[in-house]
């Protein structure tokens, strides 16, 4: 019968009745029989490790199909399987301001196979009182891209052709403007940020989404609004919309034309808007670092690169810290900010 390594040492005579060599030589085989059992538990705890991730990755993009954040992170989850190794099935959660999603994110198991968009709209319907979660109720997992912002008019409205003109139009008709946003969301701060910076009354419309926002724009439906390549970007091209300027630091490449608020004089408004991944809070380090170098071997690839420039953002790519204290800075500015959409 082969004894196990604990009943072989128990089975040993009592010390000082055998010499040290025949004790040690009864030894030998329980110590390697040991030893090899600790190294192939190490082995095999680091092979789990390696597996993950084993199954497809659900991907909560908590807006409307069309919309910036669905066009852009269907890019990311169409081109990260190579880095991953394994796919990333995006599922579209809107309501709320995108907080319906990410609500739905924040109670799914933290084992790394569902993960989540969000963008700066979480911490203005955090600091409005649309939802309690914020962005440290999960773990960042890595920015992915920024979006510049336009202000974005119908391009049959003959009331102006320029920024100056839509806002000369606006201090003479306080409240004329209705300016579509997502209530309690980014395009909202934004927005304020032009009435603030010109003390401007607007009279906002409330949309859930990008998609349905630049559609009432071009229906006629609302006057104005914030939009970018990938939501608006055809209805310029079509003749349908216009973008009168755009708030990144200097001009697109793919807006040649489109002058920046900083060069017309608006030096204040800096329209931007950064989207990135997180995990429901718990999600384990080494899983989130899986996560994260996928998305930074990601950024670095040129079909990835190309879909992202074609949809009309930029790649931005920071890692779970960096990623972790644009998100603190960020939330500190919308905090002092959301105070004017009460207004």
């Amino acid at each position: 019968m082969q004894l196990t390594p604990e009943q072989q040492y128990q089975s040993l005579p009592p010390v000082g009745e055998t010499s040290l060599p025949t004790r040690m030589s009864v030894l030998k085989p329980a110590l390697g029989a040991l030893v090899f059992g600790i190294a192939l538990a190490g082995i095999t705890n680091a092979q789990a490790q390696s597996e993950y991730p084993d199954d497809t990755v659900e991907f909560i993009v908590p807006w409307s199909p069309g919309g910036g954040s669905d066009t852009l992170m269907r890019v990311v989850a169409e081109n990260v399987d190579d880095h991953l190794g394994q796919s990333m099935q995006v599922i579209n959660m809107p309501g709320v301001s995108g907080t319906t999603g990410l609500e739905e994110l924040s109670d799914r198991d933290p084992d790394g196979y569902t993960v989540g968009q969000v963008h700066e709209g979480l911490m203005v319907a955090h600091h409005t009182g649309l939802t309690d979660i914020n962005w440290d109720d999960f773990t960042p997992i890595a920015s992915m891209t920024a979006s510049p912002q336009y202000l974005t008019v119908n391009a049959d409205d003959d009331r102006w052709s320029n920024v100056d003109e839509f806002i000369d139009f606006a201090k003479d008709n306080p409240g004329e403007i209705r300016f579509g946003v997502t209530l309690g969301g980014i395009p909202h701060v934004h927005a304020a940020m032009i009435a603030d910076a010109e003390n401007l009354d607007f009279r906002y419309v409330g949309f859930e989404g990008t998609g349905e926002r630049i559609r009432a724009l071009v229906g006629g439906n609302i006057d104005a609004a914030m939009g970018d390549i990938a939501s608006s970007g055809e209805f310029v091209k079509n003749g349908d919309l216009q973008f009168l300027a755009v708030g990144s630091d200097e001009r697109i490449e793919e807006t040649p034309d489109v002058p920046t608020f900083n060069e017309l004089g608006y030096e204040s408004l800096d329209l931007n808007i950064v989207r990135g991944l997180v995990a429901p809070e718990g999600t384990p380090e080494e899983r989130i670092d899986v996560l994260a170098e996928a998305m930074k071997s990601l950024a670095d690839d040129k079909a990835f690169i190309e879909g992202i420039n074609n949809a009309g953002a930029e790649v931005l790519y920071n890692g779970p810290s960096d990623y972790s204290d644009y998100l603190e800075t960020t939330n500190e500015t919308i905090e002092r900010l959301s105070g004017e959409l009460e207004k």
